[in-house]
C-alpha cells in the first residue's frame, strides 16, 4: 500500500467534484475546491475520521467494500478505480459493471455526422447513444425505456414491427449469433454484474433460439460489412456497416452509411428531412 500516494489521489479526485454534480448544496463559505472531506465521506458512508486519514496518510489499508464505495462517491472512471485499488494494494477484482458514461467527444462526433446514421451501445448492446438519423432509421430512442433499447433483447423477444425483426434489417439472424457472442464474452468480464446475468436469464428462459447459440459457447464473430434495412416510409435502405470499439468503456459505436449516388443516400436524405415522423405509415 503506497499511502502517500494513495492519499494525493484521493485529494486530487475530491477536489476536481462540485457539490452540485452529488447534489449537494453549495452553501457558503466554501474555501476549498471541490468537495468536503466530510461530504465525501457521507458519500462513502465511511467515517469522517477515517477518511481524513487516508487523504493524510495514516490510515490502515482500505477494504475492497470500502475502495468501491470511495469510487462511487469520488465518480472514478474504470481506470481510476483500477488505480486507485493498485494504490491500497488490492488488486481490482472485475468491474462492477458494463459503463454507460459516453464520453463528450463521442456525443459531439454523432451530431457531426449528418449524412451517417450512428449510435453507441454498451457492453450489453442497451443503445445509449444516437444521432437524429439513426433515429429516423431505425427508431426514436428517446420514447423508449432502458429496457427496451437493448437491441439483444429486441432480436430475441421482440417487439418486431410489421412481423419483421430488428426493424426488418436483412442480417437479424446473423447479428442475433454475433450478438450472443459479444454478451457471452461480457457475461465473463462483469460476472457479477445483474444487469448482465439478468439479461442473460431472460433470454435463457424466453427464446430457445437464444438458449441454442448461448450452449454453442462460441465468443469470435464475423463482421457484417453491408446490410440492408427494411424501412416502412422509404423502402429498402442498402448501408454499410462500420464498428468502432471504445476499449476504455467497453462500448461500440455503429456507423451506417449508404454508397454515394445510390438510391439508399437518397432515401437517407430523406430520412434526415422527415425524421421520426411516419407520415402515416404504421409503426
Amino acid at each position: 500500500m503506497d499511502r502517500r500516494e494513495l492519499a494525493g489521489f484521493l485529494r486530487s479526485r475530491r477536489e476536481r467534484i462540485t457539490p452540485a454534480d452529488v447534489g449537494l448544496p453549495a452553501g457558503q463559505r466554501r474555501r476549498t475546491p471541490g468537495l468536503r472531506r466530510e461530504e465525501v465521506a457521507q458519500l462513502a458512508f465511511i467515517s469522517t475520521e477515517y477518511y481524513a486519514r487516508l487523504e493524510q496518510a495514516r490510515a490502515p489499508r482500505p477494504s475492497r467494500e470500502v475502495l468501491a464505495q470511495l469510487a462511487r462517491a469520488l465518480r472514478l472512471s474504470d481506470a481510476e478505480r483500477d488505480h486507485l485499488h493498485h494504490l491500497a494494494g488490492a488488486p481490482p477484482g472485475p468491474p462492477p459493471g458494463p459503463s454507460r458514461e459516453i464520453r463528450q467527444s463521442i456525443v459531439d462526433l454523432l451530431r457531426r455526422l449528418p449524412e451517417a446514421a450512428a449510435l453507441v451501445v454498451s457492453a450489453t448492446y442497451e443503445v445509449i447513444a444516437w444521432n437524429e438519423l439513426a433515429a429516423a432509421l431505425m427508431e426514436d430512442f428517446s420514447v423508449l425505456s432502458r429496457r427496451d433499447r437493448n437491441l439483444i433483447r429486441r432480436a430475441f423477444l421482440g417487439p418486431y414491427r410489421n412481423g419483421r425483426r430488428l426493424y426488418g434489417v436483412s442480417d437479424a439472424d446473423e447479428f442475433a449469433r454475433t450478438s450472443t457472442q459479444h454478451l457471452r464474452a461480457a457475461a465473463a468480464r462483469y460476472p457479477n454484474a445483474p444487469e448482465v446475468t439478468g439479461l442473460v436469464t431472460e433470454l435463457l428462459g424466453g427464446s430457445p433460439e437464444f438458449a441454442r447459440l448461448w450452449a454453442a459457447h462460441d465468443v469470435t464473430d464475423r463482421p457484417t460489412l453491408c446490410k440492408t434495412f427494411a424501412h416502412p416510409l422509404v423502402g429498402p435502405v442498402s448501408v454499410n456497416c462500420d464498428v468502432l470499439d471504445i476499449a476504455d468503456r467497453d462500448q461500440r459505436v455503429f456507423l451506417y452509411t449508404a454508397a454515394p449516388g445510390s438510391p439508399s443516400e437518397e432515401a437517407l436524405r430523406l430520412l434526415s428531412v422527415v425524421g421520426t415522423q411516419r407520415m402515416g405509415v404504421p409503426g
